[in-house]
């Protein structure tokens, strides 16, 4: 199994380091579907750590899907263990349209990059100054875009939540570099640092008509700002989706 990186040693907990090594082995098919993970005590000699971290390395994992564990152990997640465990798999909060969202046909990338003007003295950042901006499309099944969004993370976000932290500009995402993410449990993320979370939303029509090639779409917009216990931007976020085409969902909770 793939070792935990050293260097992240200094900056993220413990229980982090023991996780992003298992998530890695998990995502990489080297435990393959409905295999048996080790056991705790080997995965605490394995990882030099106690078993308490592995633990709480194992609850963020199941959390995030990865894994479920039942009486006889626990098993990297596959369809057949996702059929079993329905109410785990179906509680997550995603990221960034809730989760029909998540569960539609995206796409999705990540740049650095300046946010317009107007955001940046509420993203802490300074004029010109770039920062992680995630694009998010939701497309019908016949391709056409249901749902568009813009996400602009603020210096907070960026250096407290660690599964953010590692898309910093060096670390994967160069000035108009594009990736393909997977975001869907941020706001998971931000409570695993610590962050209590609270949102401010506007929602508007935008003005005059929008024709296609079906007609006049109606048309919504959400402009989104979640900030933290200290009042801090976290993410902005500008969603615009065709209300007749698309349903738009989510929850939250602080």
């Amino acid at each position: 199994m793939a070792e935990p990186e050293p260097e992240q040693a200094a900056v993220v907990p413990l229980y982090l380091k023991v996780a992003a090594a298992l998530r890695s082995d998990l995502t990489d098919r080297r435990l393959a579907p409905g295999s048996r993970l080790p056991s705790e005590r080997s995965l605490a000699h394995r990882y030099h750590v106690n078993r308490q971290t592995v633990r709480s390395a194992l609850q963020l994992l199941r959390e995030e899907r990865l894994v479920v564990t039942d009486r006889r152990g626990t098993f990297a997640a596959g369809p057949e263990q996702e059929a079993r465990f329905p109410a785990l798999m179906a509680r997550r909060q995603f990221f960034p349209g809730g989760a029909e969202a998540a569960d539609a046909l995206v796409r999705a990338s990540l740049a650095w990059e300046a946010p317009p003007a107007a955001l940046t003295g509420r993203l802490a950042l300074v004029p010109g100054e770039p920062t992680l901006v995630h694009r998010h499309v939701v497309l019908s099944p016949g391709g056409a875009a249901l749902q568009r969004s813009v996400s602009w993370f603020s210096r907070p976000a960026l250096a407290e939540i660690p599964q953010l932290g590692r898309y910093r500009r060096g670390k994967g995402a160069g000035k108009g570099a594009t990736l393909q993410p997977d975001l869907r449990l941020l706001y998971h993320w931000m409570h695993q640092a610590g962050l209590r979370l609270t949102r401010r939303e506007s929602i508007g029509v935008p003005a005059g008509p929008v024709t296609t090639a079906g007609g006049v779409a109606a048309r919504l917009v959400v402009h989104r700002v979640v900030s933290d216990q200290h009042g801090r931007a976290l993410e902005i976020t500008d969603i615009d989706f065709a209300a007749q085409g698309a349903a738009w969902t989510y929850e939250f909770s602080g």
